[in-house]
């Protein structure tokens, strides 16, 4: 998915190269807004019109324990990333943190359908690439939205690519399974956000990159940031 968004961002760059030059360089964060408000706009009507209502099926037919299970099972396949990133941010509490939330949610915790770790005081902290190269001291670079996955930045949308390559699912066999389950994935994430549409005020565009670019300073200095929107993942917005 990661990689078909990235071809499909640098068509949209080639064939939009002139597109900004009718928008007001208003935010020196987003130098591309006018290609950046045309990708929005095709996942807004994406999401409206296929990914939302199929979440809203999802939502009316799935028990809330199904579906807290599955929301824990692919959080427990998120652990190997957040392990691998603590380790390059050197991060040894945090790594002992992901790595036995891990190994006893897999184990006691039946592959991670029963959060037990959290249960007993090990709370789950969602590590990536892109935070990694930021604690390195990499910039930001521009925001871009991406096709399909939604808000992100330049050093962000790297850290995508490198993310993918620790997916477990990538080693599920056969390929139609691994399509199955990220399907699966993006429509519970999805169902879980469907009551924060309230929240947005004011520009679309622009309510969910500063969401965005706000959550992320968040995330990248472990909270230690004042956060306006509470504990909503708003990052999952990758629609």
């Amino acid at each position: 998915m990661e990689r078909i968004a990235c071809a499909l961002l640098l068509m949209l760059l080639s064939t939009f190269q002139g597109v900004n030059a009718s928008v007001n360089d208003s935010d020196p964060r987003d130098p591309w807004e006018g290609l950046n408000r045309a990708v929005f706009a095709f996942n807004d009507t994406a999401d409206q019109y296929v990914l939302k209502p199929v979440a809203k099926g999802y939502r009316n037919i799935t028990p809330t324990f199904v579906d807290q299970s599955l929301a824990n099972f692919f959080n427990n396949l998120g652990e190997i990333k957040n392990i691998g990133n603590n380790v390059l941010q050197g991060d040894g509490s945090h790594v002992l943190v992901s790595g036995g939330r891990f190994i006893i949610n897999t184990t006691v915790g039946v592959l991670g359908i029963f959060d037990v770790a959290g249960a007993i005081g090990l709370v789950r902290d969602s590590e990536d690439f892109g935070q990694t190269l930021a604690v390195w001291g990499v910039g930001n670079g521009p925001y871009i939205m991406l096709p399909f996955l939604g808000p992100s930045t330049l050093r962000d949308g790297a850290g995508r690519g490198v993310d993918s390559y620790t997916d477990v699912m990538r080693s599920v066999d056969p390929e139609s399974a691994q399509y199955g389950m990220t399907l699966l994935d993006l429509i519970q994430v999805r169902a879980s956000l469907l009551g924060t549409e309230e929240l947005v005020s004011g520009d679309k565009y622009t309510f969910f990159k500063d969401v965005y670019l706000q959550r992320r300073d968040f995330l990248i200095n472990d909270g230690k940031l004042k956060d306006d929107f509470g504990d909503e993942d708003f990052e999952s917005f990758d629609f």
